[in-house]
């Protein structure tokens, strides 16, 4: 057919109406991109070879615990592991319409097969844990959604804040003004522009305790007892960088995956990634933690390189690391880590290493915004702190690198003895 003018219309491309989601066959770890297709009594799952899946919408079950708020996760039954990560929230509320058993709990019965498996399985779970989810941990945290890190971590750091905390209030975030501009300031002059999922995001807990690491989902938290030990903002900002360079490493996701356990990394790869028993595992964790030589290493190196490019002289994480390590000893917060550490001679050399040769400009933050940052806590902390371990703080900062792929993971400073 032509128009007025015996040119042929023309011809507009069909607008794509499908519907997608992300699938795992439970089977292989591989997060495949799916197409949906809803009739009557099935969900209908494509995948990109055509093949179709299809589920019985009565038997399509809804993961409890998953970070998804407006979408949601999907499981078909109770005994099959696959699952199917739908974020389209009008999607996900058209499915929680159509399947009449989407929120059913799964029933407790049959009490002699429970048995029967639990049983066999005794003498796998050391297998598991002490040796299987160590090996697979690094491949693992790969398949990780971003977002699921980020409500993990999200969920941990909110657990460490109560349990820092006393007479059941969490530990206050310091969230002073001109404090938070010389956060941003100094995260700006270190400027990690690494290719990440989510950003880095930055919160001082007002705490005497002196340490800091970083949390699955790209958290770093730093302790204003570290910001008090500190002589000058370089140091300061050689312990961020560390963190940044576990954050990089994805190590706190790692050591997720290994403190979790079988069932607790089933959880996570399927969409628990708040849940209370890995929450609780990993919040004491790092709080206690201890990386192997290989994960501090490489945070120090990061940190050296991050430090030299920005113009700033590595040799200031060895510098308090040194500091720390005779003024405390093996007693108590960060030294804790550092003490006992056969390596530690070893690291503080290296940072002094990295420190040679180099040309270093203006220091990382002014004088005036250091002193902001000192001070952005308020003289609350005095009041409050307490020798023991149930001191809270005050004020909050959480920032962001303003690149939209700038950060993740992270860890204590301390090595595994």
């Amino acid at each position: 057919m032509t128009d007025i003018y015996g040119a042929a219309p023309a011809v507009e491309e069909p607008e794509d109406k499908a519907v997608y989601a992300d699938y795992v066959d439970g089977t292989d770890p591989v997060m495949h991109r799916v197409s949906l297709e809803l009739s009557r009594s099935h969900l209908n799952i494509i995948m990109p070879d055509g093949e179709r899946i299809l589920w019985p919408l009565d038997e399509v079950r809804a993961l409890k615990d998953q970070a998804y708020s407006d979408g949601v996760v999907l499981a078909q039954g109770f005994d099959d592991m696959a699952r199917l990560k739908v974020d389209n929230p009008f999607v996900a509320k058209e499915l929680r319409a159509v399947a009449p058993r989407l929120n059913r709990a799964q029933p407790v019965t049959n009490w002699g097969r429970i048995g029967a498996w639990a049983s066999g399985a005794v003498a796998s779970v050391a297998l598991i844990i002490f040796v299987l989810v160590p090996i697979m941990a690094d491949q693992l945290a790969t398949y990780l959604p971003p977002e699921g890190e980020q409500a993990l971590g999200d969920a941990t750091f909110e657990q460490i804040r109560g349990a820092l905390g006393r007479e059941n209030a969490a530990v206050r975030l310091c969230e002073d003004s001109d404090g938070l501009a010389a956060i941003d300031a100094m995260v700006d002059r270190l400027a990690p522009d690494d290719d990440l999922p989510y950003p880095v995001r930055i919160a001082v807990l007002d705490h005497e305790l002196v340490n800091a690491f970083a949390l699955p989902g790209g958290r770093v938290i730093l302790f204003r007892g570290l910001i008090d030990e500190a002589e000058n903002p370089e140091e300061v900002a050689s312990i961020l960088a560390h963190e940044i360079g576990h954050v990089v490493n994805r190590d706190p996701t790692r050591d997720a995956l290994r403190s979790a356990g079988s069932i607790g990394v089933l959880g996570l790869l399927f969409g628990d990634f708040a849940g209370g028993t890995v929450v609780l595992m990993l919040a004491n964790q790092l709080i206690n933690a201890k990386y192997s030589q290989a994960a501090e290493t490489g945070a120090d190196d990061y940190a050296h390189d991050l430090m030299r490019d920005a113009g700033l002289d590595p040799a200031a994480l060895g510098t308090i690391f040194q500091r720390l390590m005779d003024e405390y000893g093996d007693a108590e917060g960060i030294a804790a880590h550092f003490a006992s550490h056969p390596q530690m001679i070893r690291r503080i050399e290296s940072a002094q290493a990295a420190s040679e040769g180099g040309e270093y400009g203006l220091p990382v933050i002014t004088e005036a915004q250091w002193q902001d940052m000192r001070s952005m806590c308020g003289d609350s902390h005095a009041e409050q702190d307490a020798p023991e371990d149930d001191e809270n703080g005050g004020g909050r900062i959480e920032r962001r690198v303003d690149e939209p792929d700038a950060g993740r993971g992270g860890g204590t400073l301390g090595g595994e003895n």
